[in-house]
């Protein structure tokens, strides 16, 4: 994760929507599984929360995920449904902000003798 683009000078999150290609970092994904078991609303995009804020929801994010054994197949069709459309959405507005899938966790991918350019 990209921490200097998901925290302010105050060590606030910077909101999903103000992080990295619209949070798609580490804990953009918290927020999006968080709003897919209905942890928080889908509103709430966790702008100005503090780090320990945010490791609660990872750990209660967690907590879901062990249900299903970690698996988008094992979701009910209501979860699996609303995983689907929470992280189309955002795969769609990341997209219109030139974001590279894996670019963000790969640093392989970011070497400066072999840059990864959008088709």
């Amino acid at each position: 994760m990209n921490t200097k683009a998901s925290l302010n000078r105050d060590r606030r999150y910077v909101g999903i929507h103000n992080d990295l290609y619209g949070g798609m970092t580490a804990l953009g994904g918290i927020i999006k599984d968080a709003w897919v078991f209905g942890l928080i609303p889908e509103t709430e995009t966790c702008e100005g929360w503090q780090l320990a804020q945010l490791q609660i929801l990872h750990d209660k994010v967690a907590a879901e995920w062990d249900k299903y054994g970690l698996l988008v197949s094992q979701l009910p069709p209501e979860l699996r449904e609303r995983h689907e459309r929470i992280h189309q959405q955002a795969v769609a507005r990341a997209r219109e902000t030139d974001w590279v899938p894996g670019l963000d966790v790969d640093s392989d991918m970011a070497d400066a003798d072999n840059p990864v350019t959008r088709d």
